[in-house]
């Protein structure tokens, strides 16, 4: 069993989310970001660690990186652990968006792999990062939890420069309101919710 803090983002749940509220059962895919650049970053009190194999899942051909927690916790990796490319960024408007990038793990068997990227074969990493809930492009198995507490996130965006048309989040703005249900609509200066899910354990 554990207790997990998980962002799920204004836009995600504008798209195709269902509201939720306080002592739900909901199932998330979700989704690591690695070091928790989600909106500027500033989350150090809301990430996780989580210690596990990574397996592979796949999706119409396409292989997924997933760790599975002893408490059935099931969470996607960003990107591919050879893969050395540039972080991508994908989101809507004013900063906002999920990082897709590739993460950093850590060892704890015999060591990452031969190219420093990623761990090798069968060999259990640590991770850390901001869990988000991502209903966008592959699939991979959900994360069945109960909904414990639900944070409204409020966030300012400034412009990038004089006159810009372009805005990025100001994470020192950030703050929450416990709430009892999630907002199917957001509006301006509200990111999204911060919900403590807790999970009782793998599903048998």
């Amino acid at each position: 069993m554990g207790l997990w803090r998980v962002f799920y983002a204004d836009w995600q749940m504008e798209c195709c989310g269902t509201p939720f509220s306080v002592g739900d059962e909901v199932t998330w895919p979700l989704l690591l970001d690695e070091g928790g650049e989600t909106l500027g970053g500033g989350w150090s009190g809301a990430l996780s660690a989580i210690t596990a194999t990574p397996e592979y899942v796949r999706d119409d051909g396409a292989e997924i990186r997933v760790l599975r927690a002893d408490d059935g916790l099931v969470v996607a990796l960003p990107g591919d652990p050879d893969d050395n490319a540039a972080d991508t960024r994908r989101g809507r408007g004013r900063g906002r968006g999920t990082g897709r990038g590739r993460g950093r793990a850590r060892g704890t068997g015999s060591g990452s792999g031969g190219d420093g990227t990623g761990p090798g074969p069968g060999r259990r990493v640590a991770w850390s990062g901001l869990l988000t809930v991502e209903r966008h492009g592959a699939r991979w198995p959900g994360t069945t939890g109960t909904v414990r507490t639900i944070h409204l996130v409020h966030q300012d965006f400034a412009e990038t420069g004089p006159g810009s048309r372009t805005r990025e989040p100001v994470p020192a703005s950030r703050s929450s309101e416990a709430v009892d249900r999630s907002p199917r609509w957001f509006g301006e200066g509200r990111a999204g919710v911060l919900a403590d899910l807790y999970v009782p354990g793998p599903r048998t």
